[in-house]
């Protein structure tokens, strides 16, 4: 690697959110190795500088362990300098409704927790050491749906990222011990794949009067794990244009 040179460990990096941090980091001189569970459609590749991509099962212990020595391995005894779990899902339920309480298998709620809850727990323990060793960061993408009633994310969804946003502050706490800042980034609307068209009546509620995109949300995360924000922990950055004030 090249030295002086940063690195980042993106998940869920596929499209969206993911893929637009990981180009970012790019951009400002970072190497990046990057997961999901699928490799990255044509138009989502990324020129030759992405150091690796490594496909894994995030709900699955075997591969999220998997995952861990390999990327630690393609580490090569380097330092970590960021870890951004961006990984997440919000399944619907057979006839397209998304998972509430009253509807859809329990056991499809546990996988939403696993990626979108445990994966970050399980990474944070899993790289808490060449994280400590640059006195990183961890970077949680959670979710507007986390903190209040919306109407499309589903109670599953939504439930999950309000246990994300607790699982920041309790992380940031404890893993202030090893020196590793632990933050949030919280997107509302943001144009991905997760967006269906009814989604367009909430942009009267949005005061900034647009939905996001991927770029307003990396450059977000960015912040938080570079050396503009050595002071900042247990924080949860609102990437909402102001619908969480509304």
């Amino acid at each position: 690697m090249e030295k002086g040179r940063k690195t980042a460990i993106v998940t869920g990096a596929s499209r969206g959110i993911g893929h637009a941090t990981a180009k970012l980091f790019l951009d400002r001189d970072w190497r990046v190795i990057t997961c999901s569970r699928e490799a990255p459609a044509a138009e989502f590749r990324l020129d030759e500088t992405w150091s690796q991509h490594i496909k894994v099962d995030l709900i699955d212990d075997g591969s999220v362990d998997e995952f861990i020595a390999t990327a630690t391995e393609e580490l090569d005894g380097e330092p970590l300098h960021a870890l951004v779990n961006n990984a997440g899902m919000s399944p619907k339920s057979p006839n397209q409704e998304r998972l509430g309480c009253l509807n859809g298998d329990i056991a499809a709620w546990r996988d939403v927790f696993e990626l979108n809850f445990f994966a970050a727990l399980k990474l944070g323990r899993g790289f808490a050491q060449p994280l400590a060793s640059t006195r990183g960061a961890i970077v949680n993408v959670t979710s507007i749906a986390g903190h209040m009633i919306h109407p499309f994310a589903g109670s599953a969804y939504s439930s999950s990222k309000a246990a994300l946003s607790a699982l920041t502050r309790e992380m940031a706490n404890e893993f202030a011990a090893i020196g590793v800042r632990v933050n949030a980034v919280s997107p509302g609307e943001i144009e991905t794949d997760m967006i269906q068209p009814e989604y367009e009546m909430l942009i009267p509620r949005i005061p900034l009067n647009r939905m996001g995109t991927p770029d307003d949300v990396a450059r977000a995360i960015h912040y938080l794990c570079s050396e503009d924000s050595t002071y900042v922990t247990g924080t949860e950055i609102w990437v909402t244009g102001g619908q969480h004030m509304v």
